[in-house]
């Protein structure tokens, strides 16, 4: 199986999750770039809402999961 082949598999695989992914990576870096445009922050200030996207990504997508299995 080539490199090719195992790309597309897992593509196919995991096409929604993907999607998903990209939606909130998109959503989270334009929401932070908006609002440092507006603000006069410090730029280590926005790397670091940057990166807090990674814990807001899995505390979403946790949260999510919980408010599913309760109903």
């Amino acid at each position: 199986m080539s490199v090719v082949d195992t790309i597309r598999d897992h593509v196919r695989d995991h096409k929604r999750g993907m999607f998903v992914d990209l939606v909130f990576a998109i959503a989270w870096v334009t929401a932070v770039s908006v609002i440092f445009d507006l603000l006069s922050a410090p730029q280590w200030a926005y790397y670091l809402t940057l990166a807090g996207g990674v814990v807001a990504y899995y505390g979403f997508f946790w949260s999510l999961e919980l408010a599913l299995q309760q109903q």
